[in-house]
């Protein structure tokens, strides 16, 4: 389920700045602005997501949510005014706000406390395989057929995740249902989970360059025919990696999977600015994926580990509220940046900012027991 919803994502996120450019005659920009208004949307509920799920119920909104989600998806193969598309793109980011934190949610109640690196790095993999099948998926269809056969296709397999979440089932049932929908701070942001989330969004506005240029960027250096290629080597290292460093996690300690990883992230990022060939942009794609597998699922098991498990919504939604800030903030800071200058400035800005949250990691966690 949650790997169909990442397909959908992650092949439109891969194929509508082509669709923009190439089809609809626009803009780089115009290109980036439906990533930002999806974000700036996901944005706005996130905050939210956490009552939400308390009052109806985590698999209530799971399945409600999806079903939005699969709604939007289909209304792209009849919407074609590029601000018609805007306001599809706006819509779609609230559904993929609730459905995506639901889904998080969930599972972190289900994974035993000891066991919550190992668990959810295997979860994580679900959303690993929709960032390597979702653009392999869309830049193939794209290239040997059209747009329109690429959302149908979308839609298809998110009506596969919608059957298959009919049927989960709720380890901690006495947590759904919360009949009290007052709003307060607290139902807004969960306040042990947020030095954690505050890295989550620096990653996150490091990871924007990729996730919204990739395509025009391998473009410009005459490796579009690789891009695909980078995906799969991207998911393939991040579903290798994550039982390893899961178990790492949970054995010796989270700082320890942690530090290296931003290394090997911001390492990823100097070497793409610095590709001509596709030998180093598959190599870029394998630091890259590792480094920031590692460090997203990391932060956010450190994330509801911070806090209790009645608490889980709240933690999820305060991290993925930051995550989508950092991917908004970051796809318009890379975009301006790209303009005026070039792409080797964007990824050596990327991999500088990798930097500047190991060194707020080791100033707020040096003495955490959290992560020791």
């Amino acid at each position: 389920m949650n790997t169909s919803i990442f397909i959908v994502y992650h092949g439109l996120i891969a194929t509508l700045p082509l669709y923009v450019l190439g089809f609809l005659g626009r803009s780089d920009s115009d290109s980036s602005l439906l990533v930002t208004i999806f974000l700036v949307s996901s944005i706005i509920v996130r905050p939210f997501c956490g009552k939400l799920l308390d009052y109806y119920g985590k698999k209530n909104m799971l399945i409600v949510s999806l079903l939005f989600f699969l709604l939007c998806t289909i209304l792209y193969i009849v919407i074609k005014p590029y601000t018609l598309l805007l306001i599809l793109r706006f819509f779609q980011g609230i559904w993929f706000s609730v459905v995506t934190t639901a889904a998080n949610a969930i599972a972190a109640d289900i994974v035993p406390e000891s066991k919550k690196g190992t668990g959810l790095g295997y979860f994580s993999i679900s959303t690993n395989l929709g960032i390597v099948i979702g653009p392999f998926i869309g830049l193939t269809v794209v290239q040997l057929w059209n747009f329109d056969l690429l959302f149908i296709i979308l839609a298809i397999t998110l009506t596969m995740g919608v059957l298959l979440a009919l049927p989960i089932k709720l380890a901690n049932t006495e947590l759904e249902g919360e009949r009290n929908f007052k709003i307060s701070l607290k139902d807004l942001i969960e306040m042990n989970a947020l030095p954690v989330a505050l890295l989550g969004m620096l990653v996150a506005f490091s990871y924007s360059s990729v996730l919204s240029f990739i395509s025009i960027y391998s473009e410009q250096k005459g490796l579009l025919t690789v891009t695909s290629y980078f995906y799969i080597v991207f998911a393939a290292v991040m579903v290798a990696i994550r039982p390893i460093t899961g178990r790492l996690y949970d054995t010796v300690g989270p700082k320890y999977v942690i530090i290296p990883s931003f290394f090997i992230l911001s390492g990823g990022f100097v070497l793409l600015g610095f590709i001509e060939g596709p030998v180093l942009f598959l190599i870029s794609a394998i630091l890259i994926g590792a480094g920031y597998s590692t460090l997203l699922t990391c932060f956010q098991t450190l994330s509801v580990q911070s806090t209790s498990l009645a608490r889980s919504a709240y933690a999820t939604s305060t991290f993925f509220t930051l995550f989508d800030f950092g991917v908004a903030v970051g796809s318009i800071v890379f975009g301006i940046i790209a303009v005026n200058f070039n792409y080797l400035t964007v990824y050596l800005s990327a991999a500088s900012i990798v930097l500047v949250a190991l060194l707020f990691f080791n100033f707020r966690f040096r003495n955490s027991t959290l992560v020791s």
